[in-house]
């Protein structure tokens, strides 16, 4: 079954995860409403069951709870994919949203490292700071062990830039960890 159940409790956060790669339910409580309705779209277009909750310092501002979200879900892929044999491994989307395009390829290597190129217009987008879009992407990858590119081709609303970017990573996602033909792990290597 690949399926986690990840808690991790800090100073600043207390949250809970639990993710099914192959799908179900999608319940997602951040506190924070832009966040919420990312990591929904997420779950519901990579076809994984999610549930994601968090109890974050939000009177600080959202950084911490963005950051460490990113941190528990990259930790929940992790360990739903085991030793990642069986897996496709890579995966690439390009994602319009209205105005909007974005692209992701990552490769689920564990070998992680994120280039992310998008610029936003506006400090924040509901009580979501904009610049936290790259901190959650970063967290989600290095926790993951993914390999991430991701990049806004073009767009002029930053809600739209930034739900093409989770979008893209959806289904980025879900390609990569589609179940291969035999059971191998795609890798000269014979081992991710």
């Amino acid at each position: 079954m690949r399926t986690a159940e990840i808690s991790r409790k800090t100073k600043e956060t207390d949250i809970a995860v639990e993710l099914n790669l192959d799908g179900g339910e999608v319940n997602i409580k951040t506190g924070i409403g832009f966040l919420d309705h990312m990591l929904t779209a997420l779950g519901v277009h990579g076809g994984f069951g999610l549930d994601v909750f968090c109890k974050g310092d939000l009177y600080v501002d959202g950084h911490h709870t963005a950051e460490d979200v990113g941190i528990v879900l990259g930790q929940a892929f992790a360990k739903a994919l085991g030793d990642k044999s069986g897996i496709m491994r890579y995966g690439s989307a390009f994602i319009p949203m209205d105005e909007s395009l974005g692209f992701c390829s990552l490769d689920i290597s564990a070998r992680p490292f994120l280039v992310f190129n998008a610029e936003f217009t506006n400090e924040r987008v509901g009580e979501f700071d904009t610049c936290l879009t790259e901190e959650f992407m970063r967290a989600f990858a290095f926790n993951a062990g993914i390999t991430l590119h991701l990049r806004v081709e073009y767009g002029s609303n930053d809600h739209h830039k930034i739900e093409a970017l989770f979008k893209a990573l959806a289904y980025a996602l879900k390609a990569a960890t589609r179940q291969n033909t035999d059971g191998a792990a795609v890798s000269t290597k014979g081992t991710l």
